[in-house]
């Protein structure tokens, strides 16, 4: 997938008015969860993305502190001027789900079980909470 149409599907899962809206929050939630991601799933998640993408990804130092979906979605709100936790979290689904579909099961599963709670909604997944075996 090029650059171009990984924004042309985020406009359209946002319903952005431009271009350039849409690329815009591509790149600052990009931007977000490459600090997030480490080792193997963040570099086999880069090589599925645009080399655009790939790049913004990769650009970001990993984050001293892990952040609960919701801090991640309150992060993104802080950089996009004027946005709300609500309209933050569009932005981030938004994005996330286009990335889930670039990623693929396998690879989705490992990354979402690998970050702190509350990511698998933002990638359009429901968070499955583990299930209790009662001891015998």
């Amino acid at each position: 997938m090029r650059w171009s149409e990984f924004v042309a599907k985020v406009r359209e899962r946002g319903q952005y008015p431009t271009v350039r809206e849409a690329e815009r929050v591509a790149r600052i939630v990009l931007s977000a969860l490459g600090g997030h991601l480490t080792g193997q799933e963040r570099t086999e998640l880069a090589i599925r993305l645009p080399q655009e993408g790939m790049r913004v990804l990769t650009d970001q130092l990993q984050v001293t502190k892990a952040m609960s979906g919701a801090q991640f979605v309150d992060s993104v709100a802080a950089r996009i001027e004027g946005a709300t936790p609500a309209t933050a979290r569009w932005d981030v689904s938004s994005v996330l789900s286009v990335v889930a579909e670039l990623a693929g099961d396998d690879l989705l599963d490992r990354i979402i079980g690998r970050l702190p709670t509350g990511y698998a909604l933002l990638f359009g997944r429901a968070q499955l909470a583990a299930r209790l075996v009662p001891a015998a």
